[in-house]
């Protein structure tokens, strides 16, 4: 039995609580929280009064490498950066090598998240086999087999008459199709923001319009077959207004971003700096603002770290020929605090953004701070300085887009099922 731990004096916040007082977790589940409870004799006790002690985080879009690039980062190495990065939870992109259209492959990667000790792995099914699309995989099976939605990762299912079948299909199994939203046919050859930017560093552009095309016709979609669509790493403000009209109509549409859409704009690939090369790009400013005004409105319904793992021979290649995406889950924490402290998100909204939001979108009991929840934790001084280094990350994934950043906010401890797995 893992021994009982008492938090002291923090300040406790997640799912709708924010109070400073006294936490004790008890078989890896929250024994009980006020603001002061007493101190079993025999707990481990964790005094931290300038900390914040909230759920641990739920990533709800990530590459871990495995299987077929373990090259760019393995399970093991994904769960360690993870861990530092505060996250417990984390779902799995399914365009792997082989693609997740298999149910053993499902049961295999939950096992896999099992071993770890430290990190629970949500697989995505692929919504299409071999996330080619050209036929629908087994939704149904993937589904039984604990696929937590459905979705060709960072292809976007470019086929209109697939993406219906899948939507009609998927709602008969409660579950989502989570959508790459580019119009492939525009975004084709394209490594940057179409515009000035990319006119003067001579890259092929893609238009911004190519997001809100593909979200436009998806939720004319979601409309048609009563599913559900939720629309990944959203980047622009057109695509942001369709769907802020989708919910207000009463649509079953949903939408996450990623701290690059909200932190940085197409200036940051600079001199073809590839560590910036992202898919989707980089934005202009005025959308950059758009999803920090959609974050502050709750237009969007969650924050993902998007964490795509590149080798360094991935990156050191001309910006066009160089592979797009960029690590997160080490930032993951650290970029959304940056804009709490600037005022554009507050506190208990972001952290809800982290937790227990992307735990309702993937209809899992996690992400709360409540007696008799899993006492997934994270601890964390959000005024504590640190710097982004790429090769000093944690984890094997280095190829950050933040790289030589300052950020206030730093990771205490990560605790899974009651035991401290960082700090």
């Amino acid at each position: 039995m893992t021994p009982d731990t008492l938090f002291s004096g923090v300040r406790i916040l997640g799912s709708g609580i924010d109070l400073r007082g006294d936490l004790l977790v008890r078989d890896g589940l929250i024994a009980d929280f006020g603001p002061s409870i007493g101190r079993p004799g025999d707990a481990t006790l964790i005094e931290a009064e300038d900390a914040i002690l909230c759920p641990g985080l739920i990533d709800m879009r990530a590459a871990l490498g495995e299987p077929g690039f373990e090259y760019r980062e393995t399970i093991g190495s994904a769960a360690l950066a993870a861990a530092a990065g505060g996250i417990t939870t984390l779902a799995c992109l399914p365009d792997t090598r082989p693609a997740i259209d298999d149910p053993a492959l499902i049961r295999l990667l939950r096992a896999r998240g099992e071993e770890t000790g430290s990190l629970t792995i949500l697989p995505y099914g692929a919504v299409t086999r071999g996330c080619r699309g050209e036929e629908l995989a087994e939704i149904g099976l993937l589904r039984e087999a604990g696929a937590v939605a459905f979705t060709d990762g960072c292809r976007a299912i470019a086929s209109a008459r697939l993406m219906r079948l899948a939507l009609s299909y998927a709602s008969g199994f409660g579950a989502r199709i989570v959508q790459h939203p580019e119009e492939p046919s525009l975004a084709e050859g394209g490594v940057a923001t179409e515009g000035e930017q990319a006119t003067r560093l001579g890259l092929s552009g893609i238009p911004a319009a190519a997001e809100a095309i593909m979200v436009a016709r998806d939720i004319g979609l979601a409309e048609l077959t009563g599913g559900a669509v939720h629309f990944a790493h959203v980047s622009t403000g057109e695509a942001l207004a369709l769907i802020r009209s989708a919910k207000a109509a009463g649509l079953a549409v949903t939408c996450d971003t990623a701290p690059p859409y909200f932190d940085l704009n197409e200036t940051s690939i600079g001199d073809f700096r590839t560590y910036a090369k992202l898919s989707p790009p980089l934005r202009k400013e005025h959308d950059r603002k758009a999803v920090i005004a959609a974050l502050a409105d709750g237009t969007i319904d969650a924050i993902a770290s998007d964490h795509q793992p590149r080798d360094a021979d991935d990156k050191r290649l001309p910006f066009a020929l160089a592979s797009a995406g960029g690590s997160g889950l080490a930032t993951l924490l650290g970029i959304t605090l940056a804009h709490v402290h600037n005022g554009s998100i507050p506190l208990a909204a972001a952290i809800d953004l982290l937790t227990i939001r992307p735990a309702a979108l993937l209809g899992i009991q996690a992400g709360r701070i409540a007696k008799g929840a899993v006492a997934d934790l994270c601890l964390f001084d959000p005024d504590r300085i640190w710097k982004v280094e790429a090769g000093k990350l944690p984890g094997k994934a280095q190829n950050t887009p933040f790289d030589g950043r300052a950020l206030e906010g730093v990771v205490l401890g990560t605790w899974k099922h009651g035991k401290r797995v960082f700090g």
